[in-house]
């Protein structure tokens, strides 16, 4: 499996976020990929089920080759929107379904196959054996390379994987949302070789001002001078670190920091520092 270490997440590309037009996503595809971030996070709700139509009109415009980049996206979700009709929102993991959500998916990204393509979230009502047989049809044609899930915890991953094999589970993961270490989800991945990927890999240390975003602050700060980094490139250092082998999906638009982000994956944190910046998060020493 080929996919960049980082992975540009596409959320705030478009109407939820940035609504960057197609000559400003096409050349935030250029400077990602410069950087070697080649790989593109989608789900087909983001935008209210618009920005992989969007990206698709930038991409074919674009001159990159299909081969040189990888395309992710998700479905399942049934989001309420002018774009849906749908009266509460809930999820849909039906055999017809889910391949006509990727079909929709090839058609909006102007490609003939995603080389990733997950559940979005698990729905109570999920069928194992419709997800597989969907999800058959899809590699046999060659709609699709590699299948995963997101946001599955390790008895929802082993139901599903009874029945065929999974490559990735996309899970919160961050300094702030450290779980999947301790509730044997990434213990789960680790030993049936399913790969992780992260979204929101900065957390809340950003978006809020508490006890414990004060602490990693301080932390961080202690170490910026040895590592010659930034806040953000550490936390970015801290979870690549972790043996799993985890993929940060980065979700800014912006430039100089998706260049931080890439320049992250060259630092290699010492054992004890990794361990300072953990006890900053959860305010006590590890048991």
């Amino acid at each position: 499996m080929t996919y960049s270490r980082l992975i540009a997440g596409t959320m705030t590309w478009g109407s939820w976020g940035k609504q960057l037009s197609k000559k400003e996503m096409d050349a935030l595809m250029h400077h990602c990929i410069s950087h070697n971030i080649t790989t593109f996070d989608h789900a087909d709700i983001y935008g209210a089920y618009t920005t992989e139509a969007d990206f698709g009109k930038a991409f074919i415009d674009s001159g990159i080759k299909r081969e040189n980049i990888q395309l992710i996206s998700k479905c399942g979700i049934q989001y309420v929107c002018e774009n849906r009709d749908n009266k509460v929102k809930h999820y849909n993991y039906s055999k017809d379904y889910i391949i006509w959500s990727a079909e929709e998916s090839l058609k909006n990204l102007n490609t003939e196959y995603l080389d990733l393509f997950l559940l979005h979230r698990p729905s109570p009502l999920m069928v194992a054996e419709d997800i597989a047989e969907a999800i058959t049809i899809l590699k046999k044609d060659g709609k699709i390379k590699d299948f995963g899930v997101s946001n599955f915890t390790a008895s929802q991953m082993e139901m599903i994987g009874l029945r065929m094999d999974i490559d990735f589970n996309q899970i919160e993961f961050s300094l702030t949302e450290h779980s999947p270490m301790h509730d044997g989800t990434l213990d789960y991945m680790t030993t049936t070789g399913i790969k992780p990927m992260a979204w929101s890999p900065l957390g809340s240390v950003f978006r809020e001002d508490n006890e414990q975003t004060r602490r990693i602050h301080k932390q961080l700060g202690e170490l910026m001078d040895k590592y010659n980094a930034t806040e953000d490139q550490l936390l970015l250092a801290w979870t690549l670190q972790h043996p799993s082998g985890i993929h940060p999906v980065v979700g800014t638009t912006n430039k100089e920091r998706l260049t931080n982000a890439f320049e992250a994956s060259k630092i290699e944190l010492e054992l004890e520092d990794w361990f300072l910046i953990l006890v900053a998060s959860q305010g006590h020493k590890v048991p």
